[in-house]
């Protein structure tokens, strides 16, 4: 019964993964054009978003390691990849401060793709 639930929140936190990344992106998006956009709620929801693809890869590795499920080839890569993008995004702000809306705008929007991509592959 446990695998049974894991596995469904693993799939279906997947969408919160998923809108929650692309939500970040389009606000930072359109805060680097609208200042009146630009809070400190934009950076605590990106945070929050940016969370859940780590809490997301927590519960698959769980799956994984407890309960043997058997992945598909690169469904466990576009998620580690979602962990590095955040990490490379994070580590280039102070660089990019001048563009740090369109670094955290394509950079949510890039997560969002690597979650449709994970999803895609997880699926066949």
């Amino acid at each position: 019964m446990f695998a049974s639930t894991l596995s469904d929140f693993h799939t279906g936190f997947s969408w919160v993964v998923i809108i929650g990344n692309a939500m970040a992106g389009i606000w930072a998006l359109s805060a680097h054009k609208v200042v009146a956009l630009r809070s400190r709620a934009l950076w605590w929801f990106t945070s929050l978003t940016q969370l859940t693809m780590f809490v997301q890869v927590a519960i698959g590795v769980v799956l994984v390691n407890k309960e043997k499920l058997v992945l598909q080839q690169f469904h466990a890569f576009y998620g580690f990849v979602g962990i590095i993008a955040i990490a490379i995004i994070y580590s280039y702000r102070a660089q990019l401060k001048s563009r740090v809306y369109l670094l955290y705008g394509f950079g949510g929007i890039f997560i969002m793709g690597l979650g449709i991509r994970a999803m895609l592959v997880g699926q066949t």
